[in-house]
């Protein structure tokens, strides 16, 4: 996927259930490659462990104003925008937790997200969100305010089993939530070549993909 596939002032969900499948990494590292192509582009950490935060070099502990400010305390998002040599994001960290429920009490709680971004939204051409491994409230409202989103999936024996999870819940929230959520695409991470295995995975997700289609 070449970066002339998105459209300007495009939002990207980097979602997966399941946790430890290289999705923290691949966000840092797309915004870092974009930004060098002079792309302007936000990270907007909701994953309360924070770790792009860290891997952009922002001392996730005391960052602030972040991503909790921004939901919970209408903080306005220009506000909680940091900048690094890298791109710029809203970090977070453990504040995040639990926020689920309190996202709960708000109106249009699905969509505390979306709104808060909408204005810094055209000040960039890619927004990258990093979503929490668990499908909850804060990851809806990721998936809410998202254009598209963009899966890693590990090259492993159980991938296609978390996949076909994963498209179940895109399209619970395509018919109930965000009827223009779209896929921009799966990552395979941790591949190697040199392995049946990462082959296999491979040619098995790409078959799945175009049965999903």
């Amino acid at each position: 996927m070449g970066y002339t596939d998105f459209a300007m002032g495009k939002t990207i969900a980097l979602f997966n259930q399941k946790g430890g499948v290289g999705k923290t990494t691949t966000c840092v590292n797309l915004c870092c490659a974009l930004h060098d192509l002079a792309l302007r582009v936000l990270i907007v950490d909701c994953d309360p462990q924070g770790h792009s935060t860290s891997g952009m070099g922002i001392n996730k502990v005391n960052a602030a104003p972040n991503t909790y400010q921004m939901l919970l305390e209408d903080v306005p998002a220009e506000k909680a925008i940091h900048k690094t040599p890298y791109g710029d994001v809203i970090p977070c960290n453990k504040d995040l937790f639990g926020s689920g429920l309190l996202l709960g009490e708000k109106e249009r709680r699905e969509f505390v997200l979306r709104d808060a971004l909408a204005p810094v939204k055209s000040a960039y051409d890619y927004i990258l969100v990093d979503c929490p491994a668990l499908l909850e409230l804060l990851t809806l409202n990721a998936l809410c305010a998202a254009d598209s989103i963009l899966v890693p999936v590990q090259c492993e024996y159980l991938a296609l089993e978390g996949l076909s999870e994963l498209m179940g819940t895109v399209k619970m929230v395509r018919r109930t939530l965000n009827p223009t959520l779209e896929l921009e695409g799966v990552v395979l991470t941790m591949y190697d070549g040199r392995t049946n295995l990462s082959l296999q995975v491979a040619n098995a997700v790409k078959k799945h993909m175009k049965q999903s289609a």
